[in-house]
């Protein structure tokens, strides 16, 4: 996609997940991150939640698919976010964005990952350049 970027576009809304156990499980053994509250259905339940929450990279790293489909003829240099609530195991994720800055060589964009819960699970922040 190509065409003018503007202050306030939204980008179009993606859905990812749900996720599965065996989905949290591969993503534990691939980065490392095997922290049981993750995988075990009982531990989750100890600290009130129903499932499991997903990984929060899992959530992040979902967010630059996105932004290249829609405009890759942009390249993300800075990708951040902050973890408001947990997205559980089996839950729909639905990821959306809203351009903040626009300069001739950087937007700046809000990131928004919403599970179940209305509230944001994820609230990200990402700058994209323009490719010369």
């Amino acid at each position: 996609m190509s065409g003018e970027i503007r202050l306030g576009d939204k980008l179009p809304e993606t859905t990812i997940g749900p996720f599965d156990a065996a989905a949290l499980e591969r993503y534990a053994a691939v980065s490392g991150d095997d922290n049981p509250l993750h995988l075990d259905d009982a531990l989750a339940g100890k600290i009130g939640l129903s499932a499991p929450p997903v990984h929060g990279m899992k959530l992040l790293a979902a967010f630059e698919p996105m932004l290249k489909g829609w405009r890759n003829d942009l390249t993300l240099v800075g990708l951040s976010a902050k973890f408001i609530q947990p997205i559980l195991r089996g839950e729909t994720v639905t990821l959306s964005g809203r351009v903040l800055r626009v300069s001739e060589n950087e937007i700046f964009l809000r990131l928004f990952a919403h599970g179940a819960a209305r509230t944001p699970g994820v609230i990200g922040e990402a700058t994209l350049r323009r490719r010369s």
